[in-house]
């Protein structure tokens, strides 16, 4: 199922779906796609109910999106464990779809349709404290990240030990490689090279688009049969 189909309001909005292809032409990762099609598609849903139009809408009308976005209760409802209050979404979320929301109006400026972005950006301002780097439409939180306990660690083997040996495997090489999601999840087995216990990490699969090649614990390689016993030059 393409962006499009599965967010039919942009057949109705025909600058945001222009935009959104030209981001597809212009080579961007599926998973980017899909994550720009949902913020901006969300924006434009937004805007029909309140009764706006997207291409001049001002900064007052980003705000109640963004206000909508931290508001929202969240899908998993009281499943969810967080540190944070349980309303509305993450910082890091909101930033994310804001971004193709801001990509979308700097579209619209360099298509001559507008004069200015109502998201904005931080600024940065001579004179001003802290480097003088101004604040964006929506504060970034920079948070420290979770790092399990021994104990958690141990929970979190224990249920591992019950996993098929690709489940294990891919546990294994995501905390030797520290692999994103989407890297583990598109490994080839031309990128394995047992004799090195090496990990070829192909650009197309990575955020910042850069190859690199990381080494994997001779654990990792005991747990695929094809690695086994293979020890590194």
């Amino acid at each position: 199922m393409t962006p499009i189909e599965k967010w039919p309001v942009f057949r109705r909005h025909d600058q945001a779906a222009a935009c959104l292809q030209i981001w597809s032409d212009l080579g961007r990762a599926p998973r980017t796609i899909e994550a720009y099609a949902r913020g901006l598609g969300e924006y434009l849903l937004l805007c029909e109910r309140s009764g706006v139009d997207p291409v001049t809408a001002n900064r007052a009308d980003v705000a109640v999106y963004v206000r909508e976005l931290t508001s929202r209760p969240h899908h998993r409802g009281a499943n969810v464990i967080s540190m944070d209050s349980g309303v509305g979404l993450a910082n890091a979320t909101i930033q994310q779809r804001l971004v193709p929301v801001r990509l979308f109006y700097d579209h619209l400026i360099e298509e001559g349709l507008r004069s200015s972005n109502p998201v904005g950006r931080g600024r940065y301002t001579p004179g001003r404290r802290r480097g003088g780097q101004a604040k964006g439409l929506v504060p970034r939180l920079t948070k420290l990240p979770w790092i399990p306990d021994e104990d958690q660690w141990l929970r979190i083997l224990h249920v591992a030990q019950s996993e098929p040996v690709r489940n294990r495997l891919m546990l294994a090489l995501a905390y030797d490689a520290a692999l994103r999601r989407e890297e583990l999840c598109l490994l080839r087995t031309d990128d394995v090279d047992p004799s090195r216990r090496t990990l070829r990490i192909r650009a197309e699969t990575t955020k910042n688009r850069l190859e690199r090649v990381v080494p994997y614990s001779a654990t990792a390689g005991v747990c695929c049969p094809s690695t086994s016993g293979t020890e590194p030059p």
